[in-house]
């Protein structure tokens, strides 16, 4: 159990970082009041599981390193918190047809990315 806890730790570290330099970076350069960094995030995380998640177990691709990827990275990586609260400041902005869209743009492109992942892992086997 202790071993599986280091791993999903490093892998949330991994992906926690790489959320907060993605999305500062996508935010500065599109430089909108639409929270794009975050969304971009959920949706590249949501295909990032769907692949891990459907590969399947094999020579390099263990419990451990599937941990790592999906529990570890991917949730560190997502950010629903981050989402609702963004949703929240919208809203709180009087910007409703943004969060609406924010909402369920991000819900739609999140399945369909999940989608994906889980095609190209078939496409890999």
């Amino acid at each position: 159990m202790m071993k599986e806890f280091l791993i999903t730790g490093l892998g949330s570290f991994a992906g926690g970082g790489m959320r907060y330099i993605i999305s500062k970076l996508t935010q500065a350069w599109l430089a909108s009041a639409f929270p794009f960094g975050t969304f971009i995030v959920n949706v590249l995380g949501c295909m990032i599981i769907g692949f891990f998640s459907t590969l399947p177990s094999g020579s390099w691709l263990n419990a451990h390193t599937r941990l790592l990827l999906t529990t570890g990275f991917c949730g560190g990586f997502t950010t629903f918190s981050t989402f609702m609260n963004e949703s929240d400041m919208l809203m709180k902005n009087g910007d409703y047809l943004t969060a609406a869209f924010y909402a369920g743009g991000s819900f739609m492109a999140g399945l369909l990315a999940l989608w994906a992942g889980k095609w190209l892992a078939g496409v890999v086997e």
